[in-house]
């Protein structure tokens, strides 16, 4: 029985998920602020079965950053 969701979806779901300290490095921050917004629950993670192992997602990584407005409301 195929997947519902399909093999492609499911490895693009995998392809977008990145380590901590991967995500640290995106944002220029210790891995340990990374864990303290999983902690938060700022930022979704997601362990891998049977293992200590924990990912994020690209996108919610990038969903951090927010742009500073400047004084004639540009962003």
């Amino acid at each position: 029985m195929a997947h519902p969701r399909g093999i492609a979806a499911i490895k693009a779901d995998y392809d977008q998920l990145i380590s901590l300290q991967a995500a640290a490095s995106r944002l220029s921050v210790d891995k340990r602020t990374i864990r303290r917004r999983i902690a938060d629950g700022v930022l979704p993670a997601y362990t891998v079965a049977g293992t200590r192992t924990v990912r994020v997602r690209e996108s919610d990584v990038e969903a951090l950053l927010q742009p500073i407005p400047t004084v004639d409301g540009a962003a």
